[in-house]
């Protein structure tokens, strides 16, 4: 089949709405709500520095809700089943605080780097928390 003037024309016409769609659709993407509640951490990244095994692994991130709207936590995932997180269902309202609680399983010997991941209807509706440190060895009995 040839390309007739009258094809390349409308495939012309075609791809031209395709690409201008697409510009539409990631432009309406990038859009946030200024009226959407903020998680705004007091510290997004937790060092548990050099711990003991079967230390206590237990870590509370804190925030506030710096936005406009309460804030519903729909679920925390972890990057990893050696992390628990729990956290509340309620929902956040503006200017009020809330926690994050992880827990690391310090069983686990060596280091680790952990991310957690909140979803969420807040502006950032995916934002992301870091956990690291380092489990060392119980000192050996017999020296």
């Amino acid at each position: 089949m040839t390309l007739t003037k009258t094809h390349f024309s409308s495939l012309k016409t075609t791809l031209t709405f395709v690409f201008f769609l697409f510009v539409y659709a990631v432009n309406f993407a990038q859009e946030t709500d200024s009226n959407a509640g903020v998680l705004t951490f007091k510290e997004e990244e937790i060092d548990y520095g050099t711990i003991k095994q079967n230390a206590d692994g237990e870590r509370i991130f804190s925030f506030t809700n710096t936005g406009k709207s309460p804030i519903v936590i729909s679920t925390v995932k972890t990057s990893c089943g050696c992390t628990v997180p729990s956290y509340s269902k309620e929902p956040i309202l503006p200017g009020k605080t809330s926690e994050i609680k992880v827990r690391y399983a310090t069983n686990r010997i060596g280091v680790f780097k952990k991310t957690i991941t909140i979803v969420s209807n807040a502006s950032e509706p995916n934002k992301i928390i870091r956990i690291k440190g380092e489990v060392l060895a119980p000192e050996s009995a017999t020296k």
